[in-house]
């Protein structure tokens, strides 16, 4: 199969949160087992071109007329890392993308924000046409690219170069759907009478890219089984729960893997001692690292929990003020790690300087996350929603224990202690004194070291590789392109 991923990030060259690490790591796999994979991005101005080796293709020069005039694209190329033949293809446009140092950056106008991705979303479509690349999938994600379904189905329905081509759109957050005027249909160049409907991109008034995305895609991957379930609730689904409800023949949740080639404490050069589920002890040479580079005392019997996280109302921090008392007086240090809303971003600051067990570092840092996650002995991940969520998977790996609400992913991915198996701890109730009450919990069982050791080592071989997802995903495409 020739399938085309489009994304508006892929690790490693531009990463904000957990789609850019499943379209930089499930291509990986989908070679391995055979199929010709492409990649389309846009060129962000914060993409290291010299770091990764991103060339220009020649003669790529791409023109495209909208409402406001002609819009010039070029394309620049790279191999995606640890494959063979996977390309990765940049298309850079000099009024969207390169003036930024943001992947999405702030305090940008709306309008344009739709602009940029109706524009690349349009450009990738062009590109696959211009590199005769015929693909069998487009695979689109998020609100991004949501418009290439609604493309395909409306102004490309009669193209005889996509005639066969099977549309997948993956929802990784459902609460960032793209919501404007539909005004910028002109723009777009989609014929309102068409597409202007309760069964098209109208929404309460309002156009909506993922409620088109839904209705006009062959197939909709979900990031984990559970969430495809909540989606489809009224408390789950965002206003978008009728819709869901409406296309769930064509709904599928397959979970995120995780990249063991990127994210393995045996091999992490990012982390200051390696070590393996044999060697637990060496460890805590990377606890005392954390506890350094925070500027908290090294304290063996004492555990670390750490977050790492976008510091927004999704990841549950409305839970921390209430108790964020009661966290100064517990027998354990936090280090926190994350930038997102200013009121959370205050709050921790907040507490790291007047606590003596909470630091928090207000910034974004691929390098020190690894270290945190290695030096750690507990992961606190008290989201009110989880499509999937990496960050548990990740502590998993490292053998720092996860401490979570039983939602979405989270409740997919973490078995609870005290089973047998039990690989973490959760708590269900979305209130800021069920998750201190999990913490006290957890802070016991960590005083017994044979119940630790377990844990841990549970925690270490469970198995979240890409390839079980991966196989789930082919599964897929071919049933689609069946016709089933």
């Amino acid at each position: 199969m020739k399938i085309m991923f489009v994304s508006a990030e892929v690790a490693p060259f531009s990463k904000v949160g957990g789609l850019a690490d499943v379209v930089g790591s499930l291509p990986k796999i989908l070679e391995k087992m055979g199929h010709e994979v492409a990649i389309f991005t846009p060129l962000h101005g914060c993409i290291n071109q010299e770091k990764f080796g991103i060339e220009d293709v020649p003669n790529s020069k791409l023109t495209i007329d909208y409402s406001y005039g002609q819009y010039y694209f070029n394309l620049k190329m790279a191999k995606l890392p640890d494959t063979k033949n996977v390309n990765v293809f940049f298309l850079d446009n000099n009024k969207y993308f390169a003036p930024f140092h943001e992947v999405y950056p702030r305090n940008i106008d709306t309008r344009y924000e739709h602009e940029r991705f109706i524009a690349f979303s349009h450009a990738a479509i062009e590109y696959a046409r211009k590199l005769n690349f015929k693909p069998d999938i487009i695979h689109s994600n998020d609100w991004h690219t949501a418009m290439i379904p609604v493309y395909m189905k409306v102004n490309y329905k009669d193209d005889p170069f996509f005639k066969d081509t099977k549309n997948f759109y993956s929802i990784h957050n459902i609460a960032y759907q793209g919501q404007w005027f539909d005004d910028v249909l002109y723009f777009a160049q989609l014929d309102h009478k068409y597409v202007w409907n309760c069964y098209g991109l109208e929404h309460f008034g309002m156009l909506n890219w993922m409620k088109g995305a839904i209705n006009y895609s062959d197939k909709i991957i979900v990031v984990s089984p559970n969430y495809a379930n909540e989606i489809k609730t009224f408390e789950g689904g965002q206003g978008l729960d009728w819709t869901l409800n409406m296309n769930s023949h064509k709904l599928l949740g397959i979970l995120n893997g995780l990249d063991y080639s990127v994210y393995n404490p045996k091999t992490d050069k990012n982390i200051v001692k390696n070590y393996d589920v044999k060697h637990l002890q060496d460890k805590e040479e990377n606890k005392k690292a954390v506890c350094k580079e925070f500027g908290l005392p090294y304290e063996k019997d004492k555990p670390l929990i750490a977050v790492i996280s976008r510091l927004v109302e999704q990841k549950g921090f409305d839970l921390f003020g209430p108790v964020c008392e009661e966290m100064k007086g517990l027998d354990a240090q936090f280090v926190i790690l994350g930038t997102g809303a200013q009121h959370y971003e205050d709050m921790f600051r907040y507490l790291s300087g007047t606590s003596s067990n909470i630091r928090a570092r207000i910034e974004f840092s691929a390098q020190l996350s690894n270290l945190i996650y290695a030096g750690a002995d507990m992961f606190l991940m008290p989201s009110a929603f989880e499509p999937c969520g990496l960050s548990q998977l990740i502590s998993l790996k490292y053998g720092t224990i996860p401490i979570v609400r039983a939602t979405g992913g989270l409740d997919d991915t973490i078995v609870g202690y005290p089973l047998e198996n039990g690989t973490g701890f959760k708590f269900w109730d979305y209130s800021p004194y069920a998750m201190m009450d999990c913490i006290r919990y957890s802070l016991n069982i960590f005083k017994d070291k044979k119940a630790w050791k377990r844990l841990m080592q549970n925690a270490m071989n469970a198995d979240f590789s890409w390839d079980i997802s991966a196989k789930k995903y082919v599964d897929a495409y071919e049933e689609a392109l069946s016709g089933r």
